[in-house]
């Protein structure tokens, strides 16, 4: 799948997998094929690895330490990392926080917080969802009440991804209770190892705990880590979300998902030829391969706005919406290619098992990332809801 790149895009491309063949290591990229939990040292060693060759933050400005690449070489270097099954960098700080500190952070705040987001001294998360506050992220009801020179911040966040590894979580609150839902809401930056702040694992289907509840009780934060104005976080909020949007889409992880279909697809039998020539299942992937290509077009276009000092816009509410609907049928694909061996989902029930399989990293994996990705059509805002944001865009400029 191509789209008509230049010579000179060809050679950064060569550049590229040039670094990862020589600075991923294959047991990394197996962990990561395999769909195996990876480690607080994992990613770690990755975001060092890229962020001493320069390439951690893509899309920041150089003055901010990043390669602020044009969005074909964002989308090139998206692409082959993920063909190569390297780790997925942690998008909290650098992808959603960064973006925002940079646009309506202060001088005192850009300068102290990102080169830390840089240098892997903070580990941040995202504290945006409640209980009861999920998609109507504004009736949110953790409180930040001011007292002198801090806040007092008491409430619960849930769905807190990779929490349990967080020295930092970024916040709304609200400070204006008797405000309108979105004009009493400030943001908060919280360093996760003050007094009054809990960690509690939410264990999923798989038995992992990837999410957690954070608590916060009277947890003092200083006034200074209030980013922008007191009241306007509503403002930064949706800022942020657009550039989450952006990257839950994961172009380069559906064009990998895609190639792991196809391989297995080659391997598994329909009534004894290759499944991939069975009518109905090449429909199924041809489909899937035209919308990759056309989402691709459009995140490029995306992508170029935020290149370009621009929210990304309601565009990123569609391709959110497309992004997770190609990569929820990729692995849907990957499922009915691998066939019964799909159905032990817990990992420990393959172990030992001597039937005969396509792959059995391959089937272990599918489960897995089956079951994980029903989730992408709801976070994020779920996808119900985005059409509702891009149905009122064009209502308003109807």
């Amino acid at each position: 799948m191509d789209l008509n790149f230049t010579a000179q895009d060809d050679a950064f491309r060569a550049e590229v997998r040039g670094f990862l063949t020589e600075t991923l290591p294959d047991a990394l990229a197996d962990k990561v094929r395999r769909m195996q939990p990876l480690a607080k040292d994992d990613y770690i060693f990755w975001h060092a690895k890229l962020n001493a060759r320069g390439w951690l933050a893509p899309d920041w400005p150089k003055r901010f330490g990043g390669a602020e690449w044009n969005a074909v070489e964002r989308h090139i270097f998206e692409e082959e990392c993920a063909l190569a099954h390297a780790p997925r960098v942690v998008p909290f700080g650098l992808a959603m926080l960064g973006p925002v500190l940079q646009k309506f952070g202060s001088e005192a705040q850009q300068d102290h917080w990102l080169p830390r987001i840089l240098d892997g001294r903070d580990w941040w998360c995202q504290g945006y969802s409640e209980p009861g506050a999920g998609s109507d992220l504004a009736a949110l009801k953790t409180r930040a009440v001011r007292d002198g020179d801090h806040y007092v911040v008491t409430g619960q966040k849930t769905w807190t991804t990779l929490g349990q590894h967080a020295n930092m979580i970024f916040c709304l609150v609200r400070t204006d209770p008797g405000a309108k839902k979105q004009e009493g809401i400030s943001f908060l930056l919280i360093d996760m190892e003050s007094p009054g702040v809990e960690v509690r694992p939410i264990t999923l289907i798989d038995g992992s705990a990837e999410v957690n509840e954070v608590w916060f009780t009277d947890v003092r934060v200083p006034v200074e880590n209030l980013v922008g104005k007191e009241n306007e976080g509503w403002t930064y909020a949706k800022y942020l979300l657009t550039h989450e949007r952006t990257n839950i889409a994961g172009v380069g992880f559906s064009r990998a998902g895609l190639e792991t279909v196809k391989r297995i697809a080659r391997r598994a039998q329909s009534r004894g030829r290759p499944l991939l020539e069975n009518p109905h299942f090449a429909a199924r992937v041809a489909q899937v391969e035209i919308d990759l290509m056309a989402m691709a077009t459009t995140n490029l276009r995306i992508v170029s706005q935020a290149a370009a000092g621009q929210a990304p816009g309601v565009g990123s509410s569609l391709l959110k919406i497309k992004g997770t609907q190609i990569r929820q049928e990729i692995t849907d694909l990957a499922r009915r290619a691998v066939g019964p061996h799909a159905m032990p989902f817990a990992s420990e029930a393959l172990e030992g098992s001597n039937a005969p399989l396509p792959d059995p990293l391959d089937a272990g994996a599918v489960a897995g990332s089956y079951f994980n990705n029903r989730k992408l059509s709801i976070f994020g805002g779920s996808n119900e809801i985005q059409r509702e944001i891009y149905a009122k865009h064009l209502m308003r400029d109807a």
